[in-house]
């Protein structure tokens, strides 16, 4: 199977996309690397050249040039254009662009085949005030929160608070604030980023669990369940400066919590994310189990998880929705052209 994946794009988490890219490439044998400048240009990008300078460097403007059209992306030659021959195409663009639903639909709209979340299941999962209103609506519980646009004042009584940008991953803009004057500017911080942001008690030495799946043959299959290890809260050195992890993770957890943790996952799962493999992240406090935030499109695809991620990754790539192919036939049209043209000769 030839693997294709496309990376980077406009996003404030462009540089750990190219990062998650180089990470998978060592894990997956990937045939085509696409690259998205923040113009929304295609690369063909050679395996040699993957290396994040190459990026840094703007060397990549060099590569060669792609067009996306129906069925795929194409390289143009001297008196045509060539198809890329790829089976299946990844899709690893952290944050907007990738986890928002617009690649989604422009790669669903060109009929091209590919490993990510769909339409619906980006804009639930990146917005995380719509992730909370999903996660209650079919019973999965989360922290209590506020949500708040940033063009009104906001005033809050109960200190500590953790505020969140609603459209950002990977710990941007998320700022642990302890009292109102810490609060202005923390907004001020957000708002770099985003004109929304959820409000959530902060709750120190909170148990944080990640888990990771993908459902195949209409199963789920989970990864190892990890615990994570941090000092306030997760942020984005934490994340990323480990990033190429290599050893596989397994947290031991008891039987209990365990199955708390993968009935959660597979609610939120459901039908929504078919075609993708997503982590979930969890908070635990006296036993019960909190959704903190989903992740549709995970750092190097959470790799690191699973035991057998290369035998995974493959089966779920010949486990992908379908489209379906809707034939016109202009019945209606013809209907009413016919009955016109009956009038006119009577």
């Amino acid at each position: 199977m030839k693997f294709g994946v496309i990376f980077g794009a406009n996003s404030y988490e462009h540089e750990i996309s190219i990062i998650s890219a180089i990470s998978l490439s060592k894990i997956i044998d990937i045939s085509y690397f696409i690259f998205i400048d923040d113009k929304k240009n295609f690369y063909l990008i050679d395996k040699n050249n993957l290396k994040a300078k190459y990026f840094s460097s703007f060397e990549f403007q060099k590569a060669p040039q792609l067009i996306l059209k129906h069925k795929g992306f194409y390289q143009k030659t001297f008196l045509s254009e060539k198809l890329l021959n790829m089976d299946v195409l990844i899709n690893l663009v952290h944050g907007a662009d990738g986890e928002d639903g617009k690649l989604a639909g422009i790669l669903d709209f060109f009929d091209i085949k590919f490993i990510g979340p769909r339409i619906e299941a980006s804009v639930i999962s990146y917005n995380k005030y719509l992730t909370k209103l999903y996660a209650n609506d079919i019973g999965v519980k989360t922290l209590p929160y506020q949500y708040f646009k940033l063009n009104t004042p906001i005033h809050i009584n109960n200190f500590p608070i953790i505020v969140k940008p609603t459209k950002l991953g990977s710990s941007i803009g998320i700022s642990i604030v302890n009292n109102q004057d810490e609060l202005d500017y923390a907004l001020d911080i957000a708002r770099e980023f985003c004109d929304e942001v959820i409000v959530e008690p902060f709750i120190k030495n909170i148990s944080e669990y990640n888990l990771a799946g993908c459902k195949i043959n209409n199963h789920i299959v989970f990864s190892n369940i990890e615990k994570v290890q941090k000092n306030d809260f997760l942020d984005f050195d934490k994340k990323y400066l480990d990033f190429n992890r290599n050893k596989t993770i397994n947290t031991e957890v008891d039987i209990s919590l365990e199955e708390k943790l993968k009935s959660n996952f597979s609610k939120i799962y459901n039908d929504l994310f078919d075609g993708s493999l997503i982590r979930c992240d969890f908070f635990v406090i006296d036993d019960e189990v909190y959704l903190n935030e989903i992740n549709p499109i995970p750092g190097s695809y959470a790799n690191y998880l699973f035991n057998d991620f290369h035998t995974i990754f493959y089966d779920l790539a010949k486990n992908l929705p379908k489209q379906k192919q809707i034939k016109i036939q202009y019945n209606y049209i013809n209907k009413i052209n016919a009955n016109k043209l009956s009038y006119k000769t009577h």
